[in-house]
């Protein structure tokens, strides 16, 4: 985080050299100050050296010398990324640094990624921050790819922390599905109605799921029935090979978090809308001259 370079001073001051001598005694005592900051980044024992501000070029001389890769102008975030990942101090005064502040890597190497000069840290050995690299043919194949990576990366965090996932497939709703239909046989009257159209709606995700695969719904949707009526619980559809097998033999699993998410949703989003007991249909507000007549506005 400190720059290797020779320190400007913090009083405005002018020197004046009427001797050749004292101008060579002056460059002298400033590459005797590089010398000893790249000893003492040597002497820590790196030969990797990230700075976020500039790298003097007499600095960039004597740490090629020294077998030291150095990489100069780095972002803060990237600053801070690489300490988690490597296990090393950012420091600010090179002349404290020693061993201890040093992180470790395997490979360190420069890569060109398109029109762009990249540099990759690989093999940290406890990396508590790692980057992926997102590559498409265009910019909206690659914000597709990130989103389905920010949706991966979220889904994993949530299993970890739950500690709790539920076989995927579908097979979880299709379970409650049929546990609904079966419990909406002891209810009479209208409650009954609204019970087995909860029930199919769980099915829908199975139903897409099928679509999705190039399936055929229905005739999926069906064997998926059968299956859990048979008494296999864990039944759910295989996208990757079609048809329908068990999810937890399949190591197909989601975690508990989003399936219960996902129906409290839109739960609370079909009350609500049970809940509006009718349509006001309002006039629209006058707008300023020149606006135009908008005509009524419906809710």
């Amino acid at each position: 985080n400190s720059a290797i370079e020779v320190k400007k001073t913090e009083v405005d001051a002018k020197i004046q050299i009427t001797d050749p001598n004292q101008l060579a005694l002056f460059l002298e005592e400033e590459e005797n100050y590089i010398r000893n900051l790249v000893n003492t980044i040597e002497n820590a024992g790196a030969n990797v050296l990230i700075c976020q501000k500039g790298i003097d070029e007499l600095a960039q001389h004597y740490l090629s010398k020294k077998g030291i890769f150095a990489i100069r102008r780095a972002k803060k975030s990237d600053m801070e990324a690489l300490a988690k990942a490597t296990g090393g101090t950012i420091i600010t005064n090179l002349e404290d640094m020693s061993g201890d502040d040093l992180g470790a890597a395997s490979r360190v190497e420069e890569k060109k990624i398109g029109d762009s000069d990249m540099t990759f840290i690989t093999g940290c050995p406890e990396a508590k921050s790692v980057s992926v690299l997102l590559r498409g043919g265009t910019e909206h194949v690659v914000d597709e790819i990130r989103r389905a990576f920010d949706d991966a990366v979220g889904v994993v965090s949530v299993a970890w922390e739950d500690g709790a996932v539920l076989t995927g497939g579908g097979s979880v709703l299709a379970a409650v599905s049929r546990d609904l239909r079966t419990y909406a046989e002891t209810v009479g009257g209208r409650e009954q109605m609204a019970i087995e159209a909860f029930a199919s709606a769980l099915e829908i995700i199975p139903r897409t799921l099928a679509e999705n695969a190039g399936l055929d719904p229905v005739t999926t949707l069906i064997e998926l029935r059968k299956a859990h009526a048979d008494g296999q619980t864990h039944a759910g559809i295989n996208v990757y090979e079609g048809g329908v097998v068990d999810m937890k033999e399949a190591n197909v699993v989601e975690p508990l978090r989003v399936v219960e998410q996902a129906i409290q949703s839109a739960t609370e989003t079909a009350i609500m809308i049970l809940r509006i007991d009718d349509v006001i249909s309002s006039k629209g507000v006058p707008m300023d001259e020149g606006m135009g007549d908008m005509g009524d506005f419906h809710m």
